[in-house]
């Protein structure tokens, strides 16, 4: 019952609320919900995989880069080039995943961290193909059913339908036998092996699931600020993505969704600090993370646990007085 009030709370939240919201406010919670699908991606490729990536603002990075250029160059339609950005951010991450079938842990993150400074290097220097430092401008907002969706209200209502579809498949990849497959390929690969799991099939869709993900967000992405250049895809920003899932819950479908609202949304909370903002969000994820490394859906199921064990305390001390 508090889950479905919980989910109903919320329904109501992301419906209502940005319509009393200004501007910049609509337009952090249509950033947000784009956040929550890359998390999301990644989530499946680090917490059920268990596949270490600090590619993912890469990945997004591909799949705005392939969107805008696209539109903007070509004329392109933006639903058109939905399929094409998710396509080639696909073959990306399948790329990516093949140094996870030989090295794993912390030379696996390297290898992802040294991927996403070359597709940064490429986005910046490339100026035939990508304007270079000065980026693409002019990137257009599509239109669903011939509305146009240039008003940031209707474009976070389409960024809201977008991140449900995205959740909504990513639960039923999870609940799928590939995400079965995931998660014995995380606990145990020798054990998954003698099961029978294909161990590198398994690894390198589970990146290149995760890269689709954050390529479809980057088009998103890319028609919300209706411009891009290459300082938003830095490594800097792949280390932000795995902190949204670790501080969220890793493993969960929820997690990512808090922790990309920690993430992107708390700093802005902590404006009223003035300068020192930034140390007190930094203060707060530290703890987080070394109180409760489960994050912070870790923290909810610790006190539901709590209360469980409190509520057959008292039942059994009840009982105890009756006999």
């Amino acid at each position: 019952m508090v889950r479905w009030l919980l989910l109903v709370l919320m329904a109501a939240v992301l419906i209502f609320v940005p319509t009393q919201l200004k501007p910049y406010g609509i337009f952090l919670m249509s950033n947000w919900l784009i956040f929550c699908v890359v998390a999301t991606g990644l989530n499946l490729t680090v917490g059920y995989a268990g596949q270490i990536s600090l590619a993912q603002a890469g990945f997004m990075g591909i799949g705005a880069y392939t969107s805008s250029i696209l539109m903007s160059r070509y004329g392109i339609d933006f639903w058109h080039t939905l399929p094409i950005s998710a396509g080639v951010s696909f073959l990306f991450g399948i790329m990516v995943g093949y140094p996870a079938l030989r090295v794993q842990h912390h030379y696996l993150a390297f290898a992802t961290l040294g991927f996403n400074i070359i597709v940064y290097l490429v986005f910046r220097n490339e100026d035939w193909l990508t304007g270079g430092a000065f980026g693409i401008f002019d990137i257009p907002r599509p239109t669903v059913f011939g509305y146009p969706t240039n008003d940031p209200l209707a474009f976070y209502y389409l960024c809201l339908a977008f991140t449900l579809i995205m959740v909504a498949c990513a639960w039923w990849i999870v609940h799928s036998p590939w995400g079965r497959a995931f998660a014995a390929l995380r606990d145990n690969p020798t054990r998954a092996a003698s099961l029978g799991i294909n161990i590198r099939t398994y690894t390198l869709l589970a990146f290149a699931i995760g890269s689709t993900f954050a390529g479809l967000a980057g088009s998103f992405y890319a028609s919300l600020l209706e411009f891009i250049d290459p300082y938003a895809f830095a490594f800097e920003y792949s280390l932000s993505f795995l902190l949204m899932v670790i501080s969220g819950g890793s493993a969960t479908i929820v997690g990512p969704l808090i922790g990309a609202g920690l993430v992107l949304l708390m700093p802005e909370w902590l404006r009223f600090a003035k300068e020192y903002y930034l140390m007190i969000y930094a203060i707060f994820v530290m703890v987080l993370i070394a109180f409760c490394p489960s994050g912070v859906v870790g923290l909810w199921e610790r006190f539901n646990t709590y209360i469980r064990h409190k509520r057959m305390s008292s039942a059994a001390a009840a009982a105890a007085l009756k006999e």
